[in-house]
């Protein structure tokens, strides 16, 4: 019976059965994979990967010497695993018991964007008080790899102190602009282009000019902090709010970030409110 024939005599239950069977299968490796992201136990899977690759490299070309060790590494392998990674495990297996090893990801994701924009709110906060010029670029959907390349390379964690330290004067990095991608700072000192809309107001500078040419050619969100005033603004998709109170900055950076796509917020009165703020 070939596996046509097969696939037709099954009934319908047969049917059912066996997608909720492959969809259950699918979502545990995908829970799998969320929960070891960003763990070390990625590069495990990377040299188990390798390893595999390998032994089927040596069947291949009848390489029995390799294959044989191989075949040792393969074997004991798993207690290797077991003993390396035992405090991973053990916190896998203690959220198992807690009902939270499905939770995770989405927690963790959640907790990640909180610490972000704290880390955001705090350093922006400082910044607007001193009167320390600060320019920070998002990178969203638009890559800005180009404009990372102009910079000095950090691939830094976002923390409120390193923000803080990069645009205080007379430093190394702190003229022109930190791009964040990924989560991460990519770079600093980076040239962004200029806007040459004829319709900006006098009254902008070079941050806000460079803030509204970036939000032109790409989605990024992007934040400046005047140095001459010390008021807070946000650009994105050709437009600016300015003068933005430390929680509205904490909300709209949430939203254009985290939250909806450019374009649903250009069209939102959330995004009208800032343009009218602006006058």
């Amino acid at each position: 019976m070939s596996n046509l024939d097969f696939l037709m005599t099954m009934k319908a239950s047969e049917w059912i059965r066996n997608i909720i069977d492959i969809l259950l299968v699918w979502f545990v490796f995908y829970k799998l994979i969320t929960i070891i992201k960003g763990t070390k136990a990625v590069q495990l899977l990377k040299g188990i990967f390798v390893i595999l690759i390998v032994r089927f490299l040596t069947e291949v070309f009848g390489l029995s010497t390799l294959g044989w060790m191989m075949e040792q590494v393969l074997t004991f392998g798993f207690l290797a695993v077991i003993i390396i990674f035992q405090p991973e495990l053990r916190r896998a297996l203690e959220q198992l018991g807690r009902g939270k090893i499905f939770t995770r990801s989405s927690l963790q994701e959640d907790e990640e964007q909180k610490r972000l924009i704290e880390a955001m709110k705090k350093s922006v906060s400082y910044m607007a008080k001193r009167r320390i010029g600060a320019l920070i670029s998002i990178e969203k959907e638009t890559g800005l790899s180009e404009y990372i390349e102009t910079g000095t390379p950090l691939d830094a964690t976002i923390t409120s102190e390193l923000i803080i330290n990069i645009f205080i004067p007379n430093t190394p990095l702190h003229d022109g602009a930190v791009i964040v991608q990924k989560n991460k700072i990519a770079a600093a000192s980076c040239y962004l282009p200029l806007s040459e809309s004829p319709f900006i107001s006098k009254d902008l500078g070079t941050r806000h000019r460079a803030a509204l040419g970036i939000s032109e050619e790409t989605d990024a969100v992007t934040i400046i902090v005047s140095e001459e005033t010390g008021a807070i603004s946000l650009t994105v998709a050709g437009d600016i709010m300015r003068n933005l109170t430390i929680d509205e900055f904490e909300e709209r950076l949430t939203e254009l970030w985290f939250g909806a796509d450019e374009t649903a917020l250009v069209e939102s009165n959330v995004w009208k409110w800032g343009k009218k703020k602006d006058g």
